[in-house]
């Protein structure tokens, strides 16, 4: 057969296969039957296994699923994949709108986009000139997994976009989406693995995050997965007005949209809305939580900015939780790395919201006697949020007489050292210094994947390290031989060889992720990130003082003293230089001081017309600056594009430099090339 004609032909089979995906996962009308569709596919799977010289990359027939991946590697996303501030109530969305319009400082009506919160898993996908290019997990926010592969066996996400001339689509394009499981999939998936002898899964979510990190994408592909896109990120020469507007865009590039998205045009509108949803929650065909807030209007989103790692502009409002009995059989008590008690009750096992649970954290002495919980008592409880097992009341009406008062103990049942209560805390904390628990705690949180990330190092190696005395600190991991790890437990020479391995790759980690491993209070990923950015080597950090802290956003007092006293600790600093001494020498990624834009604050306003604004970013950034999404007294340049907004006016009221596109290129050295 003429190679011109099968490429023709498989195009055309292609085209037809992509429209009747659409048709009956995206619209649900589906214009052929199972019978027709499955003979086009057969027909296309033939042409391509005939004539290996057709390319297949974007062909429908590639979401059988491929060979296992050995590991997914890292993704950086091109913004920030931010998660949202929550409300649990009416007032609490009452106060969010109030918040919003006290920072707009605004009288005037907001509109806002409502949508139903899914239950799923987040992931970004990246298009390159129509084409499916990249798809990864949230991860932290900045960095996720690779799992291109298996989303691409999902039918509801397109390989290729649709385009048409008035609506072509973008060069580059960040599409977020939320991955789920419908219910009645997942009840049976679950009744075929129980069949099989396989373990089934808690819940629908879970289904779909186990679904989605597979390393054999054909087991992903056997998986009942769909997917509701909700926002965009980056995308170049495309500009949007509003949150509604880019989301129809996306409906007419092929993605698919929940149905029950709506616009406010007042936050009563909204509260109005949360009710609606809830009320026919239980009749959707997949799980949700809430409902998310949107402020519609995208200029004020870039007003709002964000605070930490959330945007000012949207919230998660979660519904009222499920609720069940039970009952507390024991309260244990855990040790933390920080030396906090925190009293655990055991219940009864129970389901609450498709979970069977059997623990909930107390969180300490107080709350215990505030809702005077005692051993042996009937309770109700629920996952917070839908998440988290929690402790809600005591049914004191059930009680027979039986039930036990507990206290905290006086001693750590760890290590046996002194428990003390510090002023102005609730927390309990055990005062030894050579506490086991929290060696082991630290040990863990140093080796853990947000830290430096030490392949085959589990809780149950760490611990018997820490028990046999081999190693006292994280420091110690990187003087373990192979003779010291044979005496362990079910170590053979294998595994001791590849956690040899992988302890000496973890010995040049990114530096933000070894500020986070050394375990300061209060420093979690985005802390240890901001540290970074401004900090360029760990001398200089150790040497910085609380005031100079303090001038960096997002840092406050108890986080400044917090790294301050870490750093003062003479036992910290020696860890520090073992760890110096075993050859560990986390990357910096911050900018030299000499780079031409270093320590220069910029602001975008108005449509340009030159670069879109991750462009622009990319620019200041490379150039050692920074790009800030609010006028404050720090910024130093304000670019305005067409139809400039407030920050223009706030500028002009200040003696911040206003500066067009034009200057702005001769500032960075670039020339206008579009």
């Amino acid at each position: 057969m003429d190679i011109k004609l099968v490429t023709k032909r498989t195009e055309e089979l292609r085209t037809l296969i992509n429209y009747h995906n659409r048709r009956y996962y995206q619209l649900d009308d589906p214009e052929i039957s199972d019978v027709e569709y499955d003979n086009l596919m057969r027909e296309l799977l033939e042409l391509e296994r005939q004539f290996p010289e057709i390319d297949v990359a974007n062909s429908p027939t590639q979401r059988v699923g491929a060979a296992p991946l050995e590991k997914f590697s890292a993704v950086d996303h091109l913004t920030p994949m931010l998660s949202l501030g929550n409300a649990f109530s009416e007032q609490e969305i009452v106060e969010f709108h109030e918040r919003i319009k006290r920072f707009l400082n605004v009288n005037e009506e907001i509109r806002f986009v409502t949508e139903p919160k899914l239950d799923g898993i987040a992931v970004n996908l990246i298009y390159e000139k129509g084409l499916l290019t990249v798809g990864a997990t949230r991860g932290d926010g900045a960095v996720g997994e690779d799992i291109t592969v298996n989303l691409k066996t999902i039918p509801a996400i397109p390989l290729k976009m649709l385009a048409a001339e008035d609506n072509p689509a973008p060069e580059k394009i960040e599409i977020r989406g939320e991955v789920y499981m419908e219910i009645e999939a997942f009840k049976k998936l679950n009744r075929r693995r129980i069949r099989e002898g396989e373990p089934p899964f808690a819940n629908p979510r879970n289904a779909a995050a186990g679904s989605l990190r597979q390393l054999d994408s054909r087991i992903t592909a056997r998986r009942p997965l769909d997917i509701f896109c909700y926002g965009i990120g980056m995308v170049t020469r495309k500009t949007f007005k509003s949150h509604h507007e880019a989301l129809q865009a996306l409906s007419l590039w092929g993605f698919k949209i929940n149905p029950h998205i709506g616009q406010a045009g007042d936050i009563h509108e909204c509260i109005r809305y949360y009710h609606q949803i809830n009320e026919i929650r239980q009749e959707l065909p997949y799980e949700i939580d809430g409902i998310v807030i949107k402020v519609d209007t995208l200029e004020l989103q870039e007003r709002l900015g964000t605070v930490s790692r959330s945007p000012r502009w949207a919230i998660a409002c979660k519904f009222a939780a499920t609720q069940e009995t039970t009952v507390i059989e024991d309260i244990i008590i855990q040790v933390g790395r920080t030396g906090v008690l925190t009293p655990v009750a055991l219940m009864k096992p129970v389901r609450v919201g498709g979970v069977t649970i059997s623990r909930a954290t107390l969180h300490n002495q107080d709350e215990i006697r505030k809702k005077g919980i005692m051993i042996g008592d009937t309770v109700i409880v629920q996952r917070a949020g839908d998440v988290i097992p929690e402790v809600v009341k005591v049914i004191e009406a059930k009680r027979n007489g039986t039930e036990k008062i507990f206290n905290m103990p006086p001693l750590c049942p760890e290590c046996g050292s002194e428990v003390v209560r510090l002023a102005g805390e609730a927390a309990s904390r055990c005062i030894g210094l050579a506490c086991p628990a929290q060696v082991k705690e630290r040990i863990k949180h140093f080796a853990a994947r947000g830290g430096m990330d030490i392949e085959g190092l589990g809780d149950k190696i760490v611990a018997q390290l820490v028990e046999a005395k081999i190693i006292k600190d994280p420091a110690d991991i990187y003087f373990l031989n192979k003779g010291k790890l044979l005496t362990l437990e079910r170590m053979a020479d294998k595994s001791a060889n590849n956690l040899l391995n992988a302890i000496e790759r973890s010995k040049a980690p990114p530096f933000e992720k070894f500020i986070f491993a050394l375990g300061i209070r209060h420093v979690g990923e985005h802390i240890a990130r901001l540290l970074t950015r401004q900090f360029t080597t760990l001398e200089v950090l150790i040497r910085t003082t609380e005031e100079e802290l303090l001038t960096i956003k997002e840092i406050g007092p108890e986080v400044a003293g917090s790294i301050t006293k870490f750093f003062r600790h003479p036992s910290n600093l020696k860890v520090i230089e073992k760890l110096r001494e075993a050859g560990v020498k986390p990357v910096g990624t911050v900018q030299r001081p000499s780079a031409p834009l270093a320590g220069k604050s910029f602001v975008f306003t108005g449509t340009l017309s030159a670069f879109t604004r991750s462009e622009a970013k990319e620019i200041v950034e490379s150039l050692g600056g920074r790009v800030s999404g609010t006028v404050t007294k720090d910024t130093d340049y304000i670019v305005a594009g067409e139809s400039p907004g407030a920050k223009l006016q706030k500028a002009q009221s200040s003696v911040i430099a206003v500066i067009g596109e034009e200057e702005f290129l001769k500032l960075t050295g670039r020339r206008q090339n579009k």
